[in-house]
Order: structure tokens, then sequence, then C-alpha cells
């Protein structure tokens, strides 16, 4: 018998420590003719970075809505079998890495709500800043039902019930009626039946792209996934937009004034290398980005090293600027998982050679300078540290491509709260002699922002300065369990 996928493989070089984690990956399709389920399957593919934890995919005949989400990766959750019976003309998808809710089956992707004219099928990469609000909203609307009868605890749950619990003509006019209602980030597409739908903030803090098939559309988070379907990138779905897309064509309507905040964090770390967002490739960025932090920490040293992968791009940049030779000082499993079985002693004590391991001949007796994108508590780098000295490094120079992380995000990634982040209350020496480095420096946020060629006014770079262009209330601070800590806090009042 076979064992149900754990969803647990990670990017985390030490669980203990993870790193920022992605947000989440959405994709939709409307394309006649064609297996849009597993062009979903494909675009879910290129988007896995952004969440490992669940994927799904709905699908549509003109008829009825089909959906298929388990628990894993896409490539867990999907057999031929499985696509092969999502039959469609459009379809939308999600992988999943929690933000609102547990890591759970009932809170996978999409979700999946009868309204009055017909099936609702929804999928959101972002966070909602209001969700406590919104609830109380579902909740008089829909006084008679049972309490979170799905047992979801979600804002995206939360967006689909809202939507299907309007009093309008169709789902196109109900969701116009309930997006200005919603305050945060999301990007969502969605479905009834028949048309395909997508809309964006009016921050646009994570990316919404729109790409063109022979026969058909393709809205996915970021411009790789249309690559691996063969999609043209036609441009991005602009902040404060809604797409409708079925056989009448693509239409565009604004429904908010758009005032751009797009996520900094995108271009660090989150997006792939291989994406373009707000017209900037990001693997040109991160090299940009490099170039910024060799200009402003140079380092006399024999050679570049990259964490890999999350410090590659920035490394090639660092090293082309200062003329020190690029060279691949670790090497990194990317397939191992957290594991039910428990490593022995001996194993755990070498804790992070599980994921990397250096190359000896090319470390032994250089200086070395190791580029990573951040720094979170500050455990990973610092068994780095360890693990290179042992390795025979003769100093060891950690440079960070990305300025301090101070702050927790509330727009869709899961950082470690404010009392976990080393830079909240260590100063950049403190936290070199912590992590036991011979040098440490960050990029500077003005030469972070130089290098996404962006205007500072349009992005939000809260994380590294603790502005916040969406207000935050104060229930945000209990985390992604919010509604689910509420819901327990309900039950004990009434015993």
């Amino acid at each position: 018998m076979s064992r149900r996928p754990d969803g647990l493989l990670n990017h985390n070089v030490l669980d203990a420590d993870k790193g920022p984690q992605d947000a989440c990956g959405v994709f939709g399709v409307w394309a006649p003719g064609e297996e849009v389920a597993k062009l979903s399957f494909y675009g879910l593919y290129a988007l896995q970075h952004r969440g490992q934890e669940s994927a799904g995919i709905a699908t549509s005949d003109g008829e009825r809505i089909l959906v298929y989400k388990d628990m894993g990766l896409v490539s867990q959750v999907f057999t031929e079998t499985d696509l092969a019976s999502l039959v469609g003309n459009l379809a939308i998808g999600h992988c999943r890495y929690s933000t609102t809710g547990s890591s759970t089956w009932v809170n996978a992707q999409p979700t999946l709500r009868p309204t009055k004219y017909g099936t609702l099928a929804l999928a959101h990469n972002g966070n909602l800043t209001n969700t406590g609000d919104l609830a109380e909203l579902v909740q008089k609307l829909d006084a008679d039902a049972p309490k979170n009868a799905r047992g979801a605890t979600t804002d995206t749950e939360i967006m689909t019930a809202l939507i299907g619990l309007q009093d309008e003509k169709n789902v196109e006019a109900s969701a116009l009626a309930v997006l200005p209602k919603l305050e945060g980030a999301f990007s969502l597409v969605f479905m009834d039946e028949r048309t395909l739908y997508a809309a964006r903030d009016r921050h646009g803090v994570r990316p919404l792209v729109i790409g063109k098939l022979d026969r058909g559309w393709v809205v996915a988070s970021e411009s790789a996934a249309l690559d691996i379907v063969g999609a043209a990138f036609v441009r991005e779905v602009e902040p404060g937009e809604f797409l409708a897309i079925n056989e009448d064509g693509i239409r565009s309507q604004m429904w908010a004034t758009p005032d751009p905040k797009g996520c900094i964090f995108e271009y660090v770390y989150l997006a792939r290398p291989d994406t373009t967002i707000a017209g900037q490739g990001v693997h040109a960025t991160r090299v940009r980005i490099g170039k910024r932090l060799a200009i402003e920490a140079p380092v006399d040293a024999d050679l570049v090293i990259p964490v890999p992968e999350s410090g590659t791009p920035a490394a090639i940049g660092y090293a082309q600027q200062s003329g020190i030779p690029y060279g691949l000082g670790l090497v990194k499993n990317s397939y191992v998982g957290r594991t039910f079985i428990q490593p022995s002693q001996t194993i755990r004590q070498l804790g992070i050679r599980l994921k990397l391991n250096p190359l000896r001949e090319i470390i032994e007796g250089k200086r070395i300078i190791v580029v990573d994108d951040s720094i979170v508590r500050g455990n990973t780098q610092r068994a780095i540290v360890r693990m290179l000295r042992e390795a025979g490094a003769r100093e060891i120079h950690v440079r960070i491509s990305s300025p301090p992380v101070e702050w927790p995000c509330y727009y869709g990634i899961d950082f470690a709260s404010r009392a976990e982040l080393i830079a909240s209350g260590l100063e950049v020496e403190e936290i070199r002699r912590s992590i036991g480095a011979d040098s440490l420096n960050y990029v500077s946020m003005e030469g972070l922002i130089a290098a996404t060629t962006i205007a500072e006014d349009k992005l939000c770079t809260a994380c590294f300065t603790g502005t916040y262009p969406i207000s935050v209330p104060t229930d945000m601070s209990e985390g992604k369990m919010r509604l689910e800590i509420t819901e327990k806090v309900k039950s004990y009042e009434h015993l």
C-alpha cells in the first residue's frame, strides 16, 4: 500500500532555522480543445518553489467543476489517471505554503463553493489583513449555516464564501462587489463553469501575469509558468485589475485605483530567477544586487561562493564586480525533506550536512566570500561558517544580498516572528560574532532598490524597514493560525 505524500520536501538548509517561506503559486487556463489539467500540472510544476505543502487543480467542461487536491508536491499529488479524469475547457491550479491556516488537507486549494448561479472555485496567493472582519461579515450573510462547516481556516475560504453569498446576477458581479472589501495582498484566479477570472489587489504586492496560447489564455503567478506551457508573455495583470476570459475573449476592468507596492523580496529570493516581474528579469536583478554588494562591502579574498541556490546570482554579480573568482564551494542535496525517522545523535550533530556539503579541495586554505540572500535566525549561517572552517577555510566573509530582516511580513510570506529575527535585536557586528564569520555585510537598502530599477515608492520594503504600506491590525500578531485561535477561544467561552 502506497503512503500518502507528506509535502515535507523543502528548501530549508536547517529545518530548525527555516528561511522566508515562499508565498503560493496560482495558475489559470482557458483553452478549449487543450488538455487543461495537464497544462495546469506543468504550470504548477514551474511554480513549485512558491509552495510545497499541498497542490490542487479544478477543471470545468462547461457543465460542472471537478476538483482534485492533496497534501504534497505537485508530482506527488497528481498521477496520469488523476489528470485524465479532470476534463474540461478551463482550469485553475494552486500550490500552497500556508500563511493563514494550518497545513492540512481541508485548507488545500482551490476552494469550492456552490452559489445560486453555479459553482465557484478559487485559488489565492497573498494574505489578507482584514480576515477577522470578513469572517464576521460571512456569518452575518449566512447566519443559519453551521459555523465553519467545512473546517477550513483560511482567508481564501472566507473570500470564496463572500463571493458566493452576494445577491448578484453572476460570479463576475459578485466578485466585483467583494473585491473592494478585501484589504491586504491577493492575486486571485477563480472560475465558474464557463469563465476564467483573475484579480489583483490595488497594490500589486504579489505578482500575476497573462500569457497567450494558440487556442487560449493563461494567467499565472510568474512568467516561468507561461514558458513551461508554451504561452507567450503578454503583460502583467495591473494592480487593481479584474479579468474575465471565455469564448467572448478577454475582458478587463479596473476595480480600484492602482497604488503599486510590489514586494521587494520577490527580487531577493521568492521568485524563480527565470521570471520577469515589473519588466525586470529576476536573475539580472539579483546579479546587480551582487555587484552593488561588492561595491559597498569589498574584501580581499580568493574565492566567491554562493549558498546554493538562494545566493547564486548575487554571488555571480559579486565575483564579476570584484574580479575575485567565482566557484562552487558547497554542494546541495535538494531532495531532503523533514523525515518521520529521527536521526541518530551522530547524524543530528552533523545537522546541516543532510542538505549541504563542502568541496574541501576548493575550500581548503582559501579566503572565502560566502553570498546568501538573507539571515533570519542566524542558525543556518552559523552552521555553514563552522562547516567551512572544518573544511579548512582560512577566512570566511559573509555577504548578504538583502538588508537585515527586522520585521515580519503580513502580505503572504511566512517569516519568523519579530522576536525570532536575529537582526531585530542585534547589531551587524553582534550578528557577525554570533555566526562566527571574519566579516559580515549586508547590501544597503538604497543599493537593493537601485538594483531593482524600480522607484522606492512603488515597492513594499516592510520586512526591512517596518513601514507597512497596508495597515496591519493587531490580531495579525497571532500569526497564521489566528482564525483557529479565535475559534478555540470562542468555544472556551461557551463552556
